[in-house]
């Protein structure tokens, strides 16, 4: 979409009653919204979140921006490395949105300086492994596509930090013609066994699909995802318990959409360390962020990906899991290491 460029916001004219009446422009009408907290409930903000234009080229200069999701427990504990992280970037580049639990909205304020400060979400309660944490990626979602500008979209958590300076992840994802969603097929009990057979027709355990809740998508994906009045309800009545449907609904959704899938490149973009296994990935503590983890985990391992084509050695953009008590040692090592501003 756009941030238009001369349009004009508001025009004098003289009626035939000689009164002086405002005709307010194109830009007034696509603004984004500049208070966050509106009143709309879900169903009211999915309906106006999904409608698109038809015509699809625009009148006005195009200004791609990302928008960075951020859902979480309570505030954004490591805020002060992320704040690092934009400083001096033009702000028609990006946008933020937290969702964190409502009893944490009125007690939790961000300095006045900061990306986050006016930038949380009406939000819902959030359990771990729930249906709900599905409601709260869409709602994220939802309210990122009120901003017509908004291209490309991240979710992240608390405990995820930017392994690359912000002009470097801007142009990864703007300029990739891939989205990037992990959806796999996993054989055995945290795979195909949450699989419910009561979802059929609609979806058939061949079409089931596990991946990391942790995504980045281009605005026609999140759009139908957010519209999507076939396959969610059949998540929210039949994936429950065991089964996880942050790691499947939109993994699975995907595969079944092969307009998508063809254009995903089926990897995350936030790194996570499995190895220790269980449900939960390694949690980082402050001794563990050092100069040598920090270029571990921008260079993978000597691993390469496949980006446009092409072969890569930037495959993550971000990591995870690192607790708030990693903070003063990341403020110190990875603005220099990173190339922030």
């Amino acid at each position: 979409m756009l941030i238009p460029g001369n349009a004009s916001v508001a025009k004098s004219t003289t009626t035939d009653n000689n009164t002086t009446a405002s005709r307010i422009g194109l830009s007034e009408y696509i603004k984004p919204p500049q208070n966050l907290m509106h009143d709309m409930k879900d169903e009211e903000l999915l309906w106006r979140a999904s409608m698109v234009p038809k015509i699809e080229e625009f009148p006005y200069k195009v200004t791609p921006k990302v928008a960075f999701m951020f859902l979480t427990r309570g505030g954004v504990t490591l805020g002060p490395l992320w704040d690092k992280f934009f400083n001096g970037v033009d702000t028609n580049l990006y946008s933020v949105y937290v969702h964190s639990n409502p009893s944490y909205n009125e007690t939790i304020i961000p300095p006045e300086n900061s990306v986050f400060n006016g930038r949380t979400i009406p939000s819902k309660e959030v359990r771990w492994g729930s249906f709900n944490m599905i409601e709260a990626e869409r709602r994220l979602l939802a309210n990122a596509l009120l901003d017509l500008s908004n291209q490309r979209f991240i979710l992240l958590s608390e405990a995820c930090i930017p392994l690359y300076n912000f002009s470097t992840v801007y142009s990864y994802v703007i300029n990739s013609t891939k989205t990037f969603i992990e959806s796999y097929d996993l054989p055995g009990g945290v795979g195909r066994g949450r699989y419910s057979p009561r979802m059929r027709p609609q979806i058939s355990l061949y079409q089931w699909r596990k991946g990391s809740q942790w995504f980045e998508m281009d605005r026609e994906l999140a759009t139908e995802i957010i519209s999507d009045r076939t396959y969610f309800p059949l998540f929210g009545k039949f994936c429950k318990s065991s089964c996880y449907g942050d790691e499947h609904y939109i993994p699975t959704f995907l595969n079944i959409n092969k307009a998508f899938s063809e254009r995903n490149s089926y990897r995350t973009l936030t790194w996570v360390d499995w190895a220790k296994g269980g449900p939960h990935p390694t949690k980082f503590t402050r001794t563990d962020v050092t100069v040598e983890l920090l270029q571990r985990l921008r260079n993978g391992n000597g691993t390469k990906c496949e980006y446009n084509g092409e072969k890569t050695d930037i495959c993550h953009l971000f990591a995870r899991k690192f607790i708030p008590n990693t903070l003063d040692r990341l403020l110190r090592f990875a603005p220099k290491l990173m190339g922030f501003n």
